[in-house]
């Protein structure tokens, strides 16, 4: 195919890059395109949303991952639900802590198309025997799931919407709560503060009213709607999220491209007023 522009369009803006159409198709849960653009690399786009490139993945994976696991008092057990680009378990797996990590991705397309055109992404996760994936309703797992039994819990979903959108209420959160140890930490995407402003502040509302502690962290995803995007982190018995353990950041900040503790600590002040206004109400 000829190179043209491949676009996510949301609220009267296009958000696109140029490049070609690799393959598009519908699985028996939501349409799924591949993309081969100019600047990124391949990219993957689930109902026509920018999920994942290869060179700005980085820019979302790292900062989901790591103020959780480098901030936990235990690491040894992991939830991720979602992920099937493979980036978040990729970079759970560089903590040597990590002993065991449940993936519950609902769509195995996702994750065969990731394999076959995003492979970078996964890197070896889909080899190591600490990856249990399990093909499911992550949803249906959190609410089944033993009680305290992850030391982190991880939520990569795509945007609110169809198989998503069970992924962002209070029912869920709570088992998310639940299934937490009181020392663990639990961390979500949750949405860009600017495109999608109203599902954001509803969302970290949301976590605060189910959690003792929870904070938004911005950054950005440049592909993503309006480039700003943010990830909601929550405790039960401390604002442990803040504090990065010297030991274990030390050891994976040299593995990173946009995690640090700096950046973090950069990341969680980086509320506008008008969100702080709104939070406080």
């Amino acid at each position: 195919m000829t190179e043209n522009w491949i676009d996510e369009y949301h609220l009267g803006v296009r958000y696109g890059l140029q490049g070609k159409v690799l393959i598009q198709e519908a699985s028996d849960v939501q349409e799924i395109t591949v993309i081969e653009s100019v600047r990124y690399g391949k990219g993957l786009l689930l109902n026509g949303c920018w999920m994942t490139t290869e060179y700005q993945e980085k820019q979302y994976h790292e900062c989901l991952v790591h103020p959780a696991l480098c901030s936990a008092a235990e690491i040894k057990k992991i939830l991720v639900i979602g992920g099937g680009d493979g980036g978040t378990a990729r970079e759970c797996l560089k903590h040597k802590e990590v002993q065991h990590i449940d993936m519950i991705e609902i769509d195995n397309r996702v994750i065969e198309l990731s394999k076959e055109y995003l492979p970078s992404i996964g890197g070896n996760a889909w080899n190591d025997p600490r990856l249990h994936l399990t093909i499911g309703d992550g949803i249906a797992w959190a609410a089944n799931a033993e009680n305290n039994s992850y030391d982190v819990v991880l939520v990569d979903g795509s945007d609110p919407i169809g198989p998503a959108e069970g992924l962002f209420n209070k029912t869920f959160f709570e088992n998310c709560k639940r299934i937490l140890k009181p020392n663990g930490i639990f961390a979500t995407q949750s949405e860009s503060p600017e495109a999608f402003q109203q599902i954001h502040i509803d969302i970290v509302r949301l976590i605060r009213d189910v959690f003792n502690y929870s904070d938004p962290l911005y950054g950005w995803v440049p592909i993503y709607p309006s480039g700003w995007w943010s990830w909601t982190f929550a405790c039960i018995d401390a604002p442990r999220y803040l504090n990065p353990l010297k030991k274990r950041a030390s050891v994976i900040s040299d593995q990173c491209e946009i995690w640090s503790p700096r950046w973090q600590k950069g990341a969680f002040q980086a509320i506008p007023a008008f969100l702080e206004r709104e939070f406080e109400k």
